[in-house]
């Protein structure tokens, strides 16, 4: 009751006429972001950041996290017209998705992938409103080791859960570790490697990594492959919508499964892209006809959109509760409130009620109103791949610098966007993952804190993250998760080679990803 009475004050601030306002600004600016490829949610988050500094940390938050689920929303719509997965979680839906378009059923598919988002995202948000303040109670009794073991285990479930290789992901994370410990040693108040320049005294701006990263790497890579739009065209009629509907209704099983899987996924580092693949690939394993899938079932549209909804809603979960993002856009939100003078954990939920609960309330929110818009104005979105992206391209970029130059007023800072920029093409060239980068590079200051105070107070002594039950199972379990990937080469080794079984669904489905990207792109 008293999760319900908190939920109630959250909606009398959510539902104020400006929160409202932005709640729909944000759901419009992130159906956009999702429809255009080259951004995403992580990437119109941290673009749009800056444009929220003179708004109250409620309605920017507000506003923020509706963006997400605009993009969200949004990138099911290129997936299904264009072949072209507007984030990388939609994927997998251009698997059946975009057959159906091409048998005449795109309305159908859009309906059926807008309703299986909607489904997911608010099975997510009922989570984390009664299992939120439950977790943040609980958390209020850890010290710095514990901390530092929550930030061991979701850097060594990075490791071991990525699909990428575990180097190239250590890799990442270790030059976001150095990033992060550029400027003034906030304990002895040494410098760390500014080379003289003034501007690095308080290290590298988050935000400003994130714009170069994301919004320009993306940009780079996009302009170079020379993307252009050629698809189906989509009209989605009362009819069709009521029709969608009485069908879905058959499919409660698949909800619920894939409604699991993306919960999962979210709260642990695994993300939404993972969740979608895993999702369809149980969804075709357990159909009685696998061979359909690719063809144009409406399962293949349910089940990836379900589980990458769920995931990427569950994973504001442990940002609000713990301060530890599950997921890149995540871990943009969380710089956001850093920005803003909150600190995530479970004091956020005692010093600011009305801020948590105004947003878990924005969330149901933001999640009917982003249905409502993607089904009644499917057409306009689509009509903006006709746009020639040589148009597009310059004008992100331009949006791009404005939001570099106004966290700081410096040209210092474009510069630096641009670099990082050209970083994050050179990741995306090489295969290397951009999210553990970003998470070092967030929580890397939080990690190296918690870990000297552990040492102050243990004079030393690593047996502090053993020192009881609970911190000592978070310790084992996150060098459990580091080592994951030579424990599986081991059992593979052990085994020897599989025929067939049941296994091959989920991980037939991946290969074809890149081939998706690369047809859509």
């Amino acid at each position: 009751m008293q999760e319900l009475n908190d939920l109630a004050g959250g909606f009398a601030v959510a539902l104020t006429l400006p929160n409202i306002g932005f709640m729909v600004i944000g759901i419009v600016l992130g159906v956009l972001i999702g429809v255009l490829p080259g951004l995403g949610g992580a990437n119109g988050v941290a673009i749009l950041l800056p444009l929220t500094f003179s708004m109250s940390p409620t309605s920017a938050i507000i506003m923020l996290s509706c963006i997400y689920w605009g993009a969200l929303f949004g990138g099911a719509i290129t997936s299904i017209l264009f072949n072209i997965p507007g984030e990388p979680w939609s994927v997998a839906t251009t698997f059946d998705g975009h057959p159906m378009a091409q048998q005449g059923r795109a309305a159908q598919a859009l309906t059926a992938a807008f309703t299986s988002s909607f489904v997911g995202a608010l099975f997510a948000v009922l989570l984390i409103t009664f299992t939120a303040p439950l977790l943040a109670k609980f958390a209020l009794k850890f010290g710095p080791a514990e901390f530092f073991a929550v930030q061991l285990l979701t850097f060594c479930s990075f490791v071991g859960m990525s699909k990428e290789p575990p180097a190239k992901t250590l890799a990442a994370m270790m030059l976001g570790f150095a990033l992060a410990a550029v400027g003034m040693d906030s304990v002895t108040g040494t410098l760390r490697m500014t080379y003289g320049q003034t501007e690095l005294l308080k290290g590298f701006d988050f935000l400003i990594a994130v714009i170069g990263l994301f919004g320009i790497g993306e940009i780079l890579l996009t302009m170079e492959e020379g993307l252009s739009f050629k698809g189906k065209s989509a009209r989605i009629s009362t009819k069709v919508v009521l029709q969608t509907w009485r069908e879905l209704l058959t499919h409660w099983k698949l909800f619920i499964r894939s409604t699991a899987i993306g919960c999962w996924m979210g709260i642990t580092p695994g993300g939404a892209t993972p969740a979608s693949f895993m999702s369809y690939g149980m969804a075709r394993r357990m159909a009685k006809d696998p061979s359909s899938f690719g063809k144009g079932r409406i399962e293949g549209v349910v089940a990836p959109e379900t589980a990458a909804h769920a995931a990427g809603t569950s994973a504001l979960l442990p940002m609000l509760t713990l301060g530890i993002p599950g997921s890149p856009t995540a871990a943009v939100l969380l710089g956001g409130l850093l920005i803003w003078g909150l600190q995530p954990g479970p004091m956020l939920f005692i010093e600011q009620k009305d801020f948590v609960w105004g947003l878990i309330a924005s969330m149901y929110l933001g999640n009917i109103v982003g249905l409502i818009v993607v089904l009644t104005t499917v057409p306009w979105w689509a009509a903006i791949l006709r746009i020639p992206f040589s148009v597009i391209a310059p004008v992100i970029i331009v949006i791009c610098a404005i939001g570099a130059y106004t966290v700081h007023s410096s040209m210092f800072d474009v510069v630096m966007m641009l670099v990082f920029g050209v970083v994050g093409y050179l990741f995306k060239k090489l295969r290397y993952p951009l999210a553990p980068l970003v998470l070092a590079l967030v929580l890397g200051d939080m990690a190296e804190s918690s870990f000297r105070q552990s040492m102050l107070l243990s004079q030393g002594s690593l047996g502090i993250f053993w020192a009881n039950p609970l911190v000592g199972t978070l310790t084992t379990l996150a060098l459990v998760m580091l080592v994951w990937p030579l424990i599986g080469k081991l059992r593979a080794g052990l085994g020897g080679p599989r025929r067939g079984g049941g296994g091959g669904g989920a991980v037939l489905a991946a290969p074809t990803a890149k081939t998706a990207t690369d047809e859509g792109r």
